[in-house]
């Protein structure tokens, strides 16, 4: 029993320590997709800045200002000029789609050129991944000098679409690890003791998992591998039920197929190796299964 319930506490120790490495890779992915949140959008207000820039330099003019981007809306910014400037509508389409691309926003937004005065909507136009979808009106008129304010609305969803890409493709390795470390603690029941060169003692003999032999009066008996691992699986519970589907899934299972007769065949030879200890029997348990009947 003693050497069951270490095993169980050493599954128990690595199942704990795979669950915490897994929670701090979680949390670990969740701060540097927040830390990335704030860099993107500090590299988003760059790059609308940058538009500013390139229209005034369109509209000759090198030298007023580009004044602070604000944020008007949730995904909403709007660009502002120190001076009066002109555009041709096209130019400016092609201007704010090329520098947009160097972004991290997803290519879904609307674009619309306001009178800050009043607000009133003088040129506007809509972009979408899908090109069928985009709206783009009036680009061969171009408009005279006045002061123009550029608003910039993003799709809510494309700011983080590739951010939860990541993420669920994180949860789904993690997912894969943790399936393998499952599928991984059924075998460990036998590795254990073929790692650690200790002996199991079962009443006056000894059995050594590793070497597959059984040891009794300085007489060796050899085990073959599969009398080792039905005998292993007893050793782990002496005189305990041992149910026979479980030993049937245990021992033929990983090997693709599970044989009914041969785990007869297998118990009938581990009676006539242990017949040298009168106080060590395998004995069936109608209806359950077999135990490691061992005297005191």
């Amino acid at each position: 029993m003693d050497l069951r319930q270490n095993l169980l506490s050493e599954e128990r120790n690595y199942l704990f320590a795979s669950v915490l490495l897994i929670f701090i890779s979680l949390a670990s992915v969740g701060f540097s997709m927040l830390g990335s949140d704030d860099f993107d959008l500090a590299r988003q207000e760059v790059l609308l800045r940058k538009i500013g820039h390139e229209l005034l330099l369109q509209s000759g003019d090198s030298t007023s200002r580009v004044l602070p981007v604000k944020k008007i809306a949730e995904n909403e910014y709007q660009i502002s000029f120190e001076n009066e400037l002109s555009f041709q509508p096209d130019t400016l389409v092609n201007t704010i789609q090329s520098l947009l691309a160097e972004g991290p926003f997803a290519r879904d937004y609307v674009v619309n050129v306001v009178d800050p005065a009043n607000a009133s909507v003088l040129f506007g136009y809509a972009i979408s991944k899908n090109k069928k979808d985009d709206i783009i009106a009036c680009i061969g008129r171009r408009q005279p000098m006045g002061c123009y304010a550029v608003n910039i609305q993003f799709k809510p969803t494309g700011i983080s679409l590739a951010k939860n890409e990541y993420l669920f493709g994180s949860l789904f390795a993690l997912a894969f690890v943790g399936l393998v470390f499952l599928r991984s603690v059924k075998p460990r029941r036998f590795s254990h003791y073929s790692r650690n060169k200790g002996l199991i003692r079962l009443g006056s003999m000894s059995f050594d998992a590793a070497t597959r032999k059984l040891m009794i009066n300085e007489n060796t008996i050899d085990l073959t591998r599969t009398e080792t691992r039905v005998l292993h699986i007893f050793a782990l519970s002496p005189n305990e039920v041992i149910e026979r589907s479980r030993l049937q899934k245990e021992i033929w299972e990983d090997e693709g197929v599970i044989v009914g007769r041969s785990l007869d065949m297998f118990i009938s030879k581990l009676r006539k190796k242990l017949e040298f200890d009168p106080n060590i029997n395998i004995v069936v348990i109608r209806g359950k299964g077999y135990m490691l009947e061992i005297s005191a």
